[in-house]
């Protein structure tokens, strides 16, 4: 049961980003891209699709590799603080 919380939980904060990420897009108070590659680094942990995506996004775009690699960092610390030191992976 917990487990499957978790789960949910994580899908429902990558889908938040996504959101973000798309709105950010538009406006320009948010940072797109960031929420975008936040929400696809959480994704990537459930759907195969959204770590294929990150990986042909780092192939092609190195630079864009250098910011998810932050992301990447930001969004473990900030699931340790929410899920505990036994975060999804």
């Amino acid at each position: 049961m917990r487990a499957a919380a978790k789960r949910l939980g994580v899908l429902l904060l990558g889908w938040a980003f996504i959101l973000l990420g798309i709105a950010g897009l538009f406006l320009p108070v948010l940072q797109g891209i960031l929420f975008l590659l936040i929400g696809l680094i959480i994704l990537s942990s459930e759907y195969v699709w959204a770590h294929k995506l990150l990986q042909r996004l780092r192939s092609r775009f190195p630079s864009l590799a250098r910011k998810a690699d932050e992301a990447q960092v930001r969004a473990a610390a900030w699931m340790r603080r929410v899920f505990g030191q036994g975060a999804p992976h």
